[in-house]
């Protein structure tokens, strides 16, 4: 197996987690302009309509992403998308394989969006049950330009984003961990005071 497979497929798993449409567009438009190699069928990510369809939902997501009531329903909506796409671009990656490769690459791509999506998630939530609303923009611009980062890190470095995946996957769950505790203790009733 090719390492730097793995770590492109790996990584737009990732990334697809995150966001989804801006991953398939920086993908796609590193693929249309000879910037990258893709393996696979993540080559398909170069066609024309892929990418129109692409960027209109990035510029969506990037405009949804801002606003905290429209970003909880959102990040809630994708759970039911960039999972799955997560999934079928780490198996996109390897459809010159073997099938049982490509079904271990959906399984662990799936794994492997569920941990980045799971971060964002319960980060903007958190962010978003704060009144002041510079967190939720700061977190939203901070997603694109990791998106966007990490497909030409992804492309040009394989196997240092595939360390960096299995580095953010661990931190993720740590960081899930301790923001539903944080959530928990913000939303904990407190015990009512008995008036003497």
């Amino acid at each position: 197996m090719d390492f730097s497979t793995l770590g492109i497929a790996m990584g737009s798993a990732w990334l697809s987690g995150i966001n989804l449409y801006m991953t398939v567009l920086s993908l796609g438009l590193l693929q249309r302009f000879h910037l990258a190699n893709l393996p696979g069928d993540l080559s398909y990510l170069a066609h024309t309509w892929i990418l129109v369809v692409a960027g209109s939902l990035a510029a969506v997501q990037f405009i949804a992403d801002k606003i905290p009531a429209v970003d909880s329903v959102w990040d809630v909506i994708h759970t039911f998308i960039r999972i799955p796409a997560g999934a079928i671009m780490a198996a996109a990656a390897f459809a010159h394989l073997d099938p049982s490769v490509r079904i271990m690459a959906l399984l662990i791509g799936g794994g492997i969006a569920l941990s980045s999506h799971s971060a964002k998630t319960a980060t903007k939530l958190a962010a978003n049950a704060s009144p002041e609303p510079v967190s939720n923009v700061v977190l939203g611009l901070a997603a694109d330009a990791a998106t966007v980062g990490g497909s030409v890190l992804m492309t040009s470095h394989p196997i240092v984003m595939a360390v960096l995946v299995v580095l953010a996957v661990l931190f993720s769950v740590i960081l899930i961990r301790w923001i539903f505790r944080m959530m928990r203790k913000l939303f904990k009733p407190q015990p009512k005071e008995s008036i003497a």
